[in-house]
C-alpha cells in the first residue's frame, strides 16, 4: 500500500533524508556526488528551493531546505 503523501507547508524549513535500497551505496565516484549536486541546482531552476544545507554520504543523503510555497518540496524532488 502506498504511503499517504505528506503536506509540506511553504515558509518551513524540512529535513529531507534518502538511503539507498538496503543501505545501498547510492554515490560511488566523486562524478556520482558532482551530478547530484547538479540535479538539486536544476531543480531549484525549475521550482524554487532554498537549499541551507545538505551532506551527501555514500549510501544516503540528507538536505535542509525551505520551500517558499505549499506543495513545492514535492514538486521540487520529483
Amino acid at each position: 500500500m502506498p504511503r499517504t503523501a505528506r503536506a509540506s507547508v511553504g515558509g518551513y524549513c524540512y529535513h529531507v533524508i534518502n538511503r539507498g535500497n538496503a543501505r545501498a551505496e547510492v554515490f560511488h565516484t566523486d562524478g556520482d556526488y558532482q551530478a547530484f549536486r547538479d540535479l538539486l541546482r536544476d531543480a531549484s531552476h525549475r521550482v524554487p528551493m532554498r537549499v541551507l544545507a545538505y551532506c551527501l554520504m555514500p549510501n544516503h543523503f540528507h538536505l535542509a531546505v525551505r520551500p517558499q510555497q505549499d506543495g513545492d518540496l514535492s514538486r521540487w524532488m520529483q
